[in-house]
């Protein structure tokens, strides 16, 4: 029934197999990939007919996570997967970025990525796994692929680099870094790292890329046993080039002159124009096989016109050379009432950060496969359509703006403090106001600077710049502070976000077949420089962390309490907690080892707070005098509150026996009163005397005394 092909090889610490023909046959590739017990299932299907009248390649990715395959069921109402994690959503566009270089370029065929999480073993990642598998999937397809590519994670911990680290070694790591590449060269990298050098990050991509030289060979293997017949692509139709040569002379002049305007609006307008015109000088003079061609031949005029200007002349579209990077300003405190605030400015890009201050209450519970955590550190990126002047659906987040302020994060998270030492949650909302390119570094500069001006204690400020890179041939341009129109025309998306130290963050994408190590290297020390810069302007607005938090944001806590009291302090069903918080306003977190955090936004509610949960705590003094309430008359005496939340007892010996034959006779429920604690019972149990006092002066009353 099955003709199934399995290869297999020992990666890293645990065996990779990839297997063919018995699952999913009907797609045209299928490949159920192994890593130690993480198994994902990886297809990939193309459309027979190509879309027509599209000039960009219709590419899906699709990662899921299935809770069984951590053998749990999914929480909520419903019980079953909904909506795409962050995680899914990451994960989906870490797959997509170095596959979608390698299609034919007139390759125009709806094709779907789907890659399903069928078992985690808690140790290796599926990302890396699903990243592989789709690469095996697409090989054996016979779609027009020009893999495959391989991929790996690297750790780096005591010196040395470790190849695909478990989920608890990478926590353990200075560096968690994931590539991709093909046999020449990489194509995308995505990683976080601890203010590491230039050289070993460098080191750790040319690691990484030797260490998946194997599974090349592998899916190799495999498809030399069960690749399908390549599919062909449409040719050309008749006409095409001499159509190009037509535009090219039609549209040079007016597109070289559009791009010699140095501000977006202008440039903008004036290249639509040029378009506009080029189109108009064709008028019907064009076959109807050629017509949805044209847009994409004027879009590769452009590209020629710019990308040529830069490598002849060493000018950019704006003026500048290769390593310079555009005017900034850097602003903090810009919004009245939030604990932190920021403007920064680069260029045509602008961010506003906000940064909240909140307590535990407040942190981010996710619920992944290898288990449920929380989060105190949110960064949210928005990109709204008035950013680029234009008119858009406003919705809930897409894969980009994910992207993007996941990419932020990175970069910021190394330098964060621990709980113990700044025991806030920290949420960051970075709403682009303005972008002509790199609006994701945009966003680290303003978070930084969002966090310092809220006293936020990060250990150093963090920059982040984008280099692209244009290459024909030998010849290639490396740009600092790349513009929008340098990402779109240009060959590389090369982001490095750190410190004056080290880098924290670096993300590259590459849209020809791969760059080399001598590139990266060049990019990566031009990359320095500029962060370098940008880290002394934001320093004109802000050098260094606040002293202290903002006035605005609530004052936080900390203390510790005995672990056998926190039954006390909460309760019987969360009575005595409830009050506490009720009563004063604050907001109280108790964790299970007895650590204590109250906040409040009003100090001495704050205060109030913290006094009453020590008095509950705390052990009362022998032969010390408390104020006191009557909470119950006995015949045999009166049980007093006092002391927070402890109860003791006046024996009715201690209330005047010769004169009193009721307890009734001397004190009340809700009376006031003054006892001195006099020892303690066999139970434990408090012994009082008492005095009683005026219930309006407080002024005590000779009636009554015990002693």
């Amino acid at each position: 029934m099955f003709n199934v092909v399995r290869k297999e090889m020992q990666w890293g610490n645990a065996k990779l197999v990839l297997e063919t023909g018995k699952i999913a046959r009907q797609a045209d590739g299928a490949v159920k990939v192994t890593y130690g017990e993480t198994v994902v299932l990886c297809t990939a299907v193309g459309a027979k007919q190509p879309r027509p009248d599209v000039d960009f390649f219709p590419l899906t990715v699709n990662y899921q996570e299935k809770a069984f395959a951590a053998g749990k069921i999914p929480g909520g109402f419903f019980k079953r997967e909904g909506r795409p994690s962050e995680k899914e959503t990451l994960v989906s566009r870490l797959i997509d970025r170095p596959i979608r270089p390698l299609f034919h370029p007139q390759y125009r065929n709806d094709t779907q990525i789907v890659c399903t999480v069928l078992s985690h073993d808690m140790e290796n990642d599926p990302d890396v796994v699903s990243m592989i598998g789709t690469s095996a999937a697409l090989t054996i397809s016979g779609l027009p692929f020009l893999g495959p590519i391989g991929a790996a994670r690297v750790g780096y911990k005591d010196g040395e680099y470790l190849l695909n680290p478990s989920t608890e070694a990478i926590k353990e790591s200075e560096l968690d870094l994931v590539v991709a590449g093909t046999r020449d060269g990489v194509m995308m990298v995505e990683s976080e790292a601890s203010e590491l050098s230039e050289e070993i990050m460098l080191g750790a991509v040319k690691f990484g890329h030797e260490q998946f030289q194997g599974v090349l060979d592998l899916i190799i293997d495999l498809a030399e046993e069960a690749a399908k017949e390549p599919r062909e692509v449409a040719e050309l139709p008749e006409g095409y080039d001499a159509l190009v040569d037509k535009i090219t002379g039609l549209g040079t002049e007016g597109l070289t002159a559009a791009y010699a305007n140095v501000v977006k609006q202008e440039r903008s307008a004036a290249v639509s124009a040029a378009k506009a015109d080029i189109v108009e000088k064709l008028g019907d003079d064009v076959a109807d096989t050629l017509k949805g061609k044209v847009s994409s031949i004027i879009k590769d005029l452009e590209k020629d016109i710019v990308r040529g200007a830069i490598l002849k002349t060493g000018k950019r579209i704006d003026g500048r050379t290769g390593a310079d990077v555009r005017p900034i300003l850097g602003e903090v405190s810009v919004l009245p009432r939030s604990h932190g605030s920021s403007l920064f400015t680069r260029g045509e890009t602008q961010a506003l950060a906000v940064v909240t201050l909140g307590t535990g209450q407040d942190e981010q519970i996710v619920d992944a496969l290898d288990g449920e955590y929380r989060e105190s550190f949110m960064l949210h990126y928005n990109f709204p359509p008035y950013s680029v002047g234009e008119a858009g659906r406003m919705g809930s987040p897409g894969r980009r703006e994910i992207g993007h302020g996941k990419l932020a994060w990175r970069a910021l998270h190394p330098l964060m403090p621990g709980k113990d030492a700044f025991p806030y949650t920290t949420r960051i909302v970075s709403e682009v106001t303005e972008s002509n390119g790199s609006s994701s570094m945009a966003t680290v500069c303003a978070s930084s600077l969002a966090m310092m001006d809220a006293g936020v204690p990060l250990a150093r400020p963090v920059a982040g710049i984008a280099m692209g890179l244009i290459k024909e041939a030998d010849d290639f341009a490396v740009l600092s502070d790349i513009m929008g129109d340098e990402d779109h025309l240009g060959d590389m998306d090369f982001k490095v976000a750190g410190t004056e130290n080290g880098i924290t963050s670096l993300q590259m994408d590459i849209k020809i077949t791969s760059v080399t190590p001598e590139i990266m290297q060049i990019a990566l020390k031009q990359a320095r420089d500029g962060r370098l810069h940008i880290l002394g302007e934001m320093a004109k607005a802000l050098p260094e962390a606040r002293g202290e938090v903002s006035g605005n944001a609530p004052t936080i806590t900390q203390f510790s309490i005995p672990k056998d009291k926190i039954r006390d302090v909460i309760g019987s069903g969360g009575k005595v907690i409830r009050e506490i918080c009720e009563e004063t306003g604050a907001k109280v977190d108790i964790e299970d080892d007895g650590s204590i955090t109250v906040a409040h936004t009003d100090g001495a509610k704050g205060k109030q707070a913290v006094d009453w949960i020590k008095s509950i705590v705390a052990e009362p003094e022998l032969n010390h005098i408390y104020d006191g309430k009557v909470v119950k008359a006995v015949d045999f005496g009166a049980f007093v509150n006092f002391f927070g939340a402890r109860d003791g007892l006046v024996h009715i010996s201690e209330l005047a026996p010769e004169r009193v034959k009721q307890v009734s006779d001397i004190v009340k429920e809700g009376d006031q009163v003054k006892v001195k604690v006099i020892g303690f019972d066999d139970r434990g149990k408090i012994k009082l005397s008492m005095k009683r006092v005026d219930q309006e002066t407080g002024a005590d009353l000779e009636a009554g005394e015990a002693e």
